[in-house]
């Protein structure tokens, strides 16, 4: 097995298990920084694939403006604590 092979294996598995733990967990703002993991690694494949303008766009949108987006709207719900 090549280096790169193992960086793909252990990306998909990351991928899969934030994925599966963001509509697992019970508590909103856990989903969302689950959510925000799940951009990360989606990210990461996209540069392991070598397309870096596309990582830089999933980074910038699906790692920090969509969990922002959602954090503040949790925060704006009355009681603050997403329930």
């Amino acid at each position: 097995m090549t280096v790169v092979t193992i960086l793909d294996v252990v990306i998909v598995l990351g991928l899969v298990i934030s994925a599966i733990l963001a509509c697992h967990f019970e508590n909103l703002l856990s989903a969302v920084i689950a959510l925000g993991v799940t951009g990360v690694f989606c990210a990461a494949a996209f540069l392991v694939m070598h397309a870096p303008d596309v990582a830089i766009s999933e980074a910038a949108v699906g790692a920090a403006l969509t969990p922002i987006v959602f954090i503040v709207a949790l925060r704006k719900m009355r009681g603050g604590d997403g329930e």
